[in-house]
């Protein structure tokens, strides 16, 4: 190996080693308790604001869980921009609120976890799993307690500290077909 190479593999490794420390270490709001924790985080914790970032996420993923609507409030900012906005739903915070009212009223015992999430720069993607009943009703239809277990994965812009802008995809397809909405 020439002097060149062993430079850059060193370098190399030492950012690696870094980057490994940086993952191992837990941040201090990683035991509350009242937020969802993701199965696997993946975040470089030497970066600045990750810890911020993480926060953001990990109140707002917790509001999917519970439908508390004050962790959505403090997760995201008041200029909130919804950025796969469905028809008839209103733009911002009252809109996710909307969406959380009509969903929690359809699967009462809707339940969130996060598999994994993923912070890069001023993003954080998070990878969704939505269980529960549909013993409510949706779009007319009264459920009969079927099964509910579908993903979803929502990337965050997060900026001071709180969720900015938001692309959201669902398996809408699957929730209908297990709530009897759609053929399989």
């Amino acid at each position: 190996m020439d002097a060149t190479t062993e430079k850059d593999f060193h370098r190399r490794a030492h950012w690696f080693s870094a980057l490994v420390l940086g993952l191992a270490a837990a941040p201090v709001f990683a035991e509350r308790a009242d937020l969802v924790k993701p199965d696997v985080l993946v975040a470089d914790h030497s970066l600045p604001k990750v810890d911020a970032q993480i926060l953001a996420a990990r109140r707002y993923d917790t509001f999917w869980n519970t439908g508390e609507e004050a962790m959505a409030r403090a997760a995201l900012a008041p200029n909130f921009f919804d950025n796969t906005l469905p028809n008839g739903r209103p733009q911002g915070i009252d809109g996710v609120l909307k969406a959380s009212r009509a969903f929690r009223s359809a699967v009462p015992d809707l339940h969130c976890e996060v598999r994994q999430m993923i912070v890069a720069g001023d993003r954080v993607v998070t990878h969704l799993h939505f269980t529960g009943h549909f013993s409510g009703s949706f779009m007319g239809k009264q459920g009969q307690g079927q099964v509910i277990d579908f993903i979803a994965t929502d990337i965050y812009r997060v900026a001071d500290g709180r969720i900015a802008e938001d692309w959201h995809l669902e398996d809408n397809l699957t929730f209908l077909q297990q709530a009897g909405l759609a053929a399989k």
